[in-house]
């Protein structure tokens, strides 16, 4: 197993003694590595609009293919990357079916049947990955990244494969969550700034983005829009059952004049309505494991106003970045602050810890931990 990492941004270059006493001239460690990319089968990569993780997964595949390594992506068809892509299925599965384990099976095995053509696989899928992963116990090296939240099935599951797959999260507060594991390294999700035109003056509406969950706060958006007596534009996924019927019981009654509803909007769109608005509300009720869209809004020189749970303590500087706060009331006064924040310290602190160079440069280091410890 790799040893435990915590991914420093600022320091992207391995020294080259210290890689040369470690890994030596091994073949595998060459200067290109030959890695396998295992996205989830359910949204192409990128993601034509929803889908947090197909959107790092391009990011990374695209910037390793730039660093000179050999990627393979595998990830539904229709998906768009610099890297080789193999589509075990033509289109993503229809969204209703989210879930369905034949879908995921199908689609990992397939990737895992090629498995000697890699150095490294490195899987963003469920649970089944994982599990392929941990049964092989011999070359290539196995990097799972998790993107998900602790659950008690969840937490017995990857004690199970944590000696024998090397586990990386995305956020201190994930990791914090179930600090038993022996993770091979902290690496933050990243973006890719050039993608995310910088706005500086804003107009007066406010943005929320989010899935149609409770955990997600979407109720308490439209309230703290309405206590701050401002228009919110809501871009919202709500297609599996649970969710239409969270958005139908639930939040549908709240709806008004002065609340805008998109879905499954374009990339242009989003960050064309992310760079205007005057701040971004994040009522998330729950310990959220990273919070791309906090970044997406950032980068677009847009303050983030949220509560403080789980990864938003890491993402957003309170007070510089944007605000963290708990009750309705207190979040629509930080919202009638947000003009205090400066729009380029905003883009800064992603340029500076969520850049798609940090995320790269900080899987590269695991990649190479990884394979040494495979060949040690």
């Amino acid at each position: 197993m790799a040893h435990i990492a915590v991914f420093d941004p600022q320091q992207h270059c391995v020294d080259e003694q210290h890689y040369r006493r470690v890994f030596g001239s091994h073949p595998l460690l060459s200067e290109s590595m030959r890695i396998g990319m295992l996205a989830p089968v359910w949204y192409t990569v990128p993601p034509a609009g929803y889908g947090g993780v197909e959107l790092v997964v391009g990011v990374l595949a695209d910037g390793l293919v730039d660093r000179g390594h050999e990627v393979t992506l595998f990830a539904s068809g229709g998906s768009r990357t610099k890297a080789q892509l193999s589509s075990p299925f033509a289109t993503p599965p229809d969204p209703a079916l989210l879930g369905n384990v034949w879908f995921d099976a199908a689609h990992t095995l397939s990737a895992y049947l090629e498995r000697g053509r890699f150095d490294v696989m490195h899987d963003h899928s469920g649970i089944v990955g994982p599990a392929m992963g941990s049964l092989l116990g011999a070359p290539p090296a196995i990097v799972h990244t998790l993107h998900g939240p602790w659950t008690e099935p969840a937490r017995r599951f990857y004690a199970l494969v944590d000696e024998r797959v090397d586990l990386v999260a995305i956020s201190n507060a994930q990791r914090s969550d179930n600090p038993g594991l022996r993770y091979a390294a902290t690496v933050n999700n990243g973006i890719d700034l050039s993608a995310y035109p910088f706005v500086e003056r804003k107009d007066e509406f406010l943005i929320y983005i989010g899935r149609a969950n409770p955990e997600k706060g979407p109720a308490v958006a439209i309230e703290v829009a309405r206590r701050a007596g401002l228009p919110l534009v809501m871009i919202v996924k709500k297609n599996e059952p649970f969710e239409i019927a969270y958005w139908d019981e639930i939040v549908a009654p709240l709806l008004h004049d002065g609340v805008e509803l998109l879905e499954d909007v374009s990339h242009d769109v989003k960050t064309d309505l992310l760079g205007r608005a005057r701040a971004m509300v994040f009522p998330i009720q729950w310990s959220e494991p990273f919070g791309l869209v906090m970044v997406e809004a950032m980068a677009c020189g847009t303050p983030v106003v949220a509560c403080p749970w789980g990864a938003a303590v890491e993402l957003v500087a309170d007070g510089e970045t944007g605000f963290l706060r708990n009750s309705p009331d207190d979040l629509a006064d930080a919202v009638l602050r947000s003009a205090e924040i400066s729009p380029r310290a905003c883009r800064a602190r992603v340029a500076e810890r969520f850049s798609d160079v940090a995320m790269i440069g900080g899987y590269e280091q695991v990649y190479e931990r990884a394979v040494a410890s495979r060949i040690s």
